[in-house]
């Protein structure tokens, strides 16, 4: 049972209190609507062209992604090469994701691979080799 549905049935329960009861129903549905609305507008969503090939490079992108500051989640699809990463806008913003990505040893849109990262890289994951 969550605290709203409890503070509910007290209320209820608690039929001299009627006017508070009322005004303590507001403020919890106002308070709740409020929490939701603002965590929506505190995340955004960006989507950035890799140059990721197989299956090492996801788990690659997606694991060095979450521990990003502010990246709440992130998956590739392989078939497009599409990162799609959700992320706080308060604590990161596109470019520092795009960097990010490039520090992996990937191109992110037009951000290079890091050179010494991407040298890094096994054969199967460098931008010539073929999708498997």
């Amino acid at each position: 049972m969550s605290v709203f549905t409890f503070i509910l049935r007290w209320i209820n329960r608690n039929k001299k209190t009627l006017i508070y009861g009322y005004a303590i129903k507001t403020v919890l549905v106002f308070s709740v609507m409020g929490f939701t609305q603002n965590s929506a507008k505190n995340t955004a969503e960006i989507s950035v062209k890799t140059s990721a090939v197989c299956g090492m490079c996801k788990e690659r992108i997606e694991k060095g992604l979450a521990f990003e500051k502010g990246v709440k989640e992130a998956s590739l699809d392989l078939k497009t090469k599409m990162v799609t990463v959700t992320y706080k806008v308060r604590k990161t913003d596109p470019d520092k994701i795009r960097k990010a990505i490039s520090r992996l040893g990937y191109d992110a849109d037009d951000v290079p691979a890091d050179e010494k990262a991407y040298g890094k890289l096994p054969a199967c994951c460098k931008k010539d080799a073929a999708p498997h």
